[in-house]
């Protein structure tokens, strides 16, 4: 059970750092609304990037931003929330395939593999907390300017970009959840300790039992 928990939670973190990386660079985070379009033949959409402007006629302009400084803070912070998303999913990936019980790395015990797993867990889950930050925060910044009646911008509305983001992070905290599950809680096990005892006989006839001292130099004890 513990098996199959960590291969479908290794599985929905693929699948979630590939919605990541298309979420980041999709151009599609906010559409502008038809109703603020002279004709509906005319689009124009915006994502972390770069904005594009395209025709029913297949025409399509796309310009980047040419600064960064220049940027609103909100959208450099979904930048490098997005990024930082990516390089933690990726690096749980790493992990939890280096946890899995069906994998095997030189002699590292169960307790320590769970370890592994766990840590890769909570890495998905990071990610996937990353994600959803950063697009709830950029749809909450449209959804602002839109219903704002003082905004004297453009309006635009959600577009998919942001809900693949959500998706991502709903299966990246699956994931995440999943391997997390999987750990038991248990105590790294100790080896029992052995002793070997050495016959003698003393002069009065006596028997003598002397325990001669474990490998984890513990203080010896002598039966008699």
């Amino acid at each position: 059970m513990a098996v199959c928990l960590q291969v479908l939670g290794l599985v929905l973190g693929v699948l979630s750092w590939c919605l990541q990386s298309s979420c980041t660079s999709s151009q599609v985070w906010k559409v502008r609304s038809q109703a603020e379009s002279v004709t509906s033949s005319q689009w124009q959409f915006e994502g972390l990037w770069m904005s594009c402007a395209a025709t029913s006629l297949g025409s399509l302009q796309c310009s980047k931003f040419k600064t960064v400084l220049g940027l609103p803070a909100h959208l450099q912070a979904c930048r490098a929330l997005m990024i930082l998303s990516l390089l933690v999913g990726l690096a749980s990936i790493i992990v939890s395939v280096l946890g899995l019980k069906c994998t095997k790395i030189g002699r590292t015990s169960e307790y320590a593999k769970d370890q592994i797993a766990l840590s890769g867990g909570v890495l998905l889950i990071l990610s996937g907390v990353f994600t959803l930050i950063a697009v709830s925060w950029y749809a909450a910044r449209v959804i602002h300017d839109f219903y704002n009646p003082l905004y004297g911008g453009v309006r635009f509305e959600l577009g998919t970009g942001l809900y693949l983001g959500w998706g991502a992070s709903c299966l990246a905290v699956l994931g995440g959840s999943m391997l997390c599950c999987s750990c038991r809680k248990s105590n790294p096990t100790r080896p029992a300790r052995q002793f070997s005892y050495n016959f003698s006989t003393s002069s009065q006839g006596q028997n003598i039992y002397r325990a001669t001292p474990s490998s984890d130099n513990s203080s010896s004890k002598a039966y008699v």
